[in-house]
């Protein structure tokens, strides 16, 4: 699967966010190395911080459903730029690349290493 394509299924998964509050949509597509596509979307929360980051929730569908861990994922797609909590997520996570629109709504492509630079690893 392509980063374009990845990130058109992220664009589609967004649809599906729930987001009352700050009417903000965000979807993700994240590639297994089995080529498997889980997608997640934000769950907003009257108390905010509550609240689930796309990106967040398609790492746990994966977790949950399938019993995925570190390593076994190629790549994300996320329909904006992620959060510090979920940058940690991604590189806990040790994914290849992460693809999301930047605030020009460019599409680009990090490491997750790219986005939290000086990580911490337990």
């Amino acid at each position: 699967m392509t980063d374009r394509e990845l990130f058109e299924r992220a664009k589609a998964a967004a649809e599906h966010a729930y987001a009352p509050y700050s009417n903000f949509l965000v979807g993700a597509a994240l590639l297994d190395r089995d080529g498997r596509v889980w997608e997640g979307v934000n769950v907003e929360n009257a108390s905010y911080s509550l609240g689930v980051c796309a990106e967040r929730a398609a790492i746990a569908r994966a977790v949950s459903e399938a019993g995925r861990r570190p390593g076994d994922f190629e790549a994300i797609a996320i329909t904006a730029s992620p959060c510090g909590g979920c940058r940690q997520w991604l590189v806990e996570f040790e994914l290849d690349r992460v693809v999301y629109a930047d605030n020009h709504g460019r599409m680009v492509t990090h490491t997750p290493d790219d986005l939290l630079p000086d990580t911490f690893v337990l």
